[in-house]
C-alpha cells in the first residue's frame, strides 16, 4: 500500500507498538514517526509488579519485540507537550514539532504518586509503573527491608504484597475500603481475596489509610502514620493508589480529553469537544474512553492489556481505511493477575454490575468462578484458578445471556445464592458536568471547558 500518509503515533508502549505493527501488517508503506517520554524501547507493564520483583524475570527481557520490520522514526526520551491540530503537528519537548496527516494518542497512564512531595521523596518511597521503578523496587526488596508498607490494595498493590510474602519480607496493607480489589470485584469476592492475604501472612488493615509518611531526619523513610492513630516502622513504602491518564499535554488541542480519558467512536477516532468524531486523530489503549454497544454504549477507559492490543489494531485499520470499510472495536475486556498462588481471571466488566452469584467451583478451596449481572443479563464473571471456563461465560455475555445464567455445566454450585455485586450502581453518573455550551447563532454554539467546584 504505497502512501505518502504522514503517520505519528504518540506513545512508545504496548499499544503504540501493536498499531505501528498492524500498519506495516496491512501494508502500509508511508513514513511513521514513534514518540516516547521514556529513553527505552517498548516494554511490557504486568511482569514489572509480578516476575521482575520475583527476580524471574530480569527487567532487560521485559522488552517488547515487534513482529514486523516498523521502518519507523523513533523519538524517545521526549515527552509531546501540545498537539496542534489547525497545523497538523506534535509539538515536542525539546521544542521540536512532528508534522503529521494522521496521529494515534498512546500516552497511557502514570502511576499516582504519595500527595505529598516532601514524604514521596523520601529514601524508600516507591511507585511501580515504569521499568526504572521496578527496578528500583526489586534492588531494594532484595537488601531485606525489615518491614514494608503497601499503600493500596487493588490488583497493583496486591501483587506487590503477594511478592514480599514469597520473598519471606514482613508487609502490611492498607486500604481505605473494606476489603482488598473492592473497587473492581465488589465486596463478596474481595472477601475472598481479604481472606488470601491473611492466610499468607499479610497484616491487613482494611478501611485504614496512611496519613503521614516519616522521615528520619537523614532522608529516610523511617514510620508511617496511620488514621486510626497507630504508627508503623517501615523501611520501605510502595504507593498503589491507582493511576493518572496521560492527557494534560492535549489540553487546548480542542480533543473532547480530561483527567478521564480521551472520548473516542467504537473505530477509535477521537471526539473533539463540541463532540464530533475526528477523521484524522484515533486513540488507543489505557485513555481511550470508548463506547461498548454492551454496557450501554457508556464510555468506557480500562487499563487492560488486551484492551491495548484489540484497540490498536483497531485504530491501526481504519487510520488506513475509509468509511463503511472500517471496523469497531467490539471485544471483551478481559484481564488477569497472579497473587498469593491464586491466578485470578476476568472476562466482562465486573463493576457493571448489581447482583454476583458464585456459579461454580468452591470458595472454601478457591478454585471457582462468580458469575455478574446488571439488570437482569450476564455481564461478567470473574474466576479464580478456575480460568478455563472464562471462554464459555464470554459467549454467554456476547449473546446477552440472561443473569443469573440457566446453564448445566461441571461443577456447578449448588445451590446458588444470588446476591448484591456490593457495587456502586453503573447507571449513576460519577461526576458531574465539566463542559458548558455557549454561543447564540448556529454557527457560534460550541463546547467550553469549565471549572470543577471546588
Amino acid at each position: 500500500m504505497s502512501s505518502d500518509m504522514r503517520v505519528v503515533i504518540v506513545g512508545a508502549s504496548l499499544a503504540g507498538l501493536r498499531a505501528a505493527d498492524e500498519l506495516r501488517r496491512l501494508g502500509f508503506d508511508g513514513p511513521l514517526t514513534i514518540v516516547g517520554d521514556e529513553p527505552y524501547e517498548p516494554y511490557d507493564r504486568p511482569p514489572l509488579s509480578k516476575a521482575v520483583l520475583l527476580g524471574i524475570m530480569p527487567p532487560e527481557h521485559a522488552t517488547l519485540p515487534a513482529r514486523t520490520d516498523l521502518d519507523a522514526k523513533w523519538r524517545l526520551g521526549v515527552p509531546a507537550t501540545a498537539l496542534d491540530l489547525e497545523d497538523n503537528r506534535v509539538v515536542l519537548g525539546d521544542g521540536d514539532s512532528v508534522p503529521f496527516d494522521k496521529v494515534l494518542l498512546t500516552t497511557g497512564v502514570r502511576a499516582r504518586p504519595w500527595p505529598k512531595p516532601e514524604e514521596s521523596d523520601l529514601d524508600g518511597v516507591f511507585t511501580v509503573r515504569t521499568l526504572d521503578d521496578s527496578r528500583r523496587l526489586d534492588e531494594r526488596l532484595s537488601a531485606g527491608p525489615g518491614h514494608v508498607l503497601v499503600i493500596g490494595a487493588g490488583f497493583t498493590g496486591s501483587e506487590i504484597a503477594s511478592v514480599c510474602r514469597e520473598r519471606g519480607l514482613s508487609v502490611t496493607v492498607t486500604e481505605r475500603g473494606p476489603a482488598p480489589l473492592v473497587g473492581a470485584l465488589g465486596g463478596v469476592v474481595a472477601a475472598v481475596a481479604a481472606d488470601m492475604q491473611r492466610d499468607h501472612g499479610v497484616d491487613l488493615r482494611c478501611g485504614i489509610t496512611v496519613a503521614r509518611l516519616e522521615g528520619d531526619g537523614q532522608g529516610r523513610l523511617r514510620r508511617a502514620h496511620l488514621s486510626d492513630g497507630t504508627a508503623l516502622d517501615v523501611d520501605v513504602a510502595v504507593v498503589a493508589q491507582g493511576s493518572i491518564r496521560n492527557t494534560e499535554w492535549l489540553a487546548g488541542s480542542g480533543l473532547a480529553a480530561g483527567p478521564r480519558g480521551v472520548a473516542c467512536d467504537a473505530g477509535c477516532r477521537a471526539f473533539d469537544l463540541n463532540g464530533l468524531v475526528t477523521d484524522n486523530v484515533f486513540v488507543a489503549g489505557d485513555i481511550a474512553r470508548q463506547p461498548h454497544p454492551l454496557y450501554d454504549y457508556q464510555l468506557i477507559a480500562l487499563e487492560h492489556w488486551g484492551n491495548a492490543i484489540g484497540q490498536a489494531e483497531v485504530a491501526a485499520h481504519n487510520m488506513i481505511h475509509e468509511g463503511l470499510h472500517r471496523r469497531p472495536h467490539l471485544d471483551i475486556p478481559a484481564f488477569w493477575s497472579s497473587q498469593f498462588e491464586v491466578n485470578i481471571k476476568s472476562v466482562g466488566i465486573p463493576t457493571y454490575s448489581d447482583q454476583v452469584v458464585v456459579s461454580q467451583g468452591s470458595v472454601e478451596e478457591r478454585r471457582f468462578v462468580a458469575a455478574y449481572g446488571f439488570r437482569g443479563r450476564l455481564t461478567a464473571a470473574v474466576a479464580f484458578n478456575h480460568g478455563r471456563w472464562l471462554d464459555f461465560y464470554r459467549g454467554l455475555i456476547e449473546s446477552a445471556a440472561a443473569f443469573p445464567p440457566d446453564f448445566a455445566v461441571m461443577d456447578r454450585t449448588d445451590p446458588w445464592e444470588v446476591r448484591s455485586s456490593e457495587l456502586p450502581d453503573p447507571a449513576i453518573l460519577s461526576h458531574g458536568p465539566t463542559v458548558s455550551v455557549t454561543g447564540h447563532l448556529p454557527t457560534e454554539r460550541h463546547v467550553e471547558f469549565v471549572s470543577a467546584p471546588k
